[in-house]
């Protein structure tokens, strides 16, 4: 059987912690910036991690 191909969308958006949760950027942070108040773009700034129902699908994406 050939080997599954890592899906190239997948692997810019989303990455694996060490203990095996997927990581993903958050919403909003692309433009209207100068709107918005200094606490909400820090916040927004950092990694979250994805919910578990949506981290299997990414998961088998990315080979895993």
């Amino acid at each position: 059987m050939p080997k599954q191909k890592t899906h190239s969308g997948a692997k810019k958006r989303f990455k694996l912690t060490g203990t095996g949760k997927v990581m993903k950027q958050q919403a909003g942070m692309r433009h209207n910036l100068e709107v918005k108040p200094a606490n909400v773009k820090r916040r927004l700034n950092q990694d979250k991690v994805l919910a578990p129902s949506n981290a299997k699908v990414i998961k088998k994406l990315l080979g895993k």
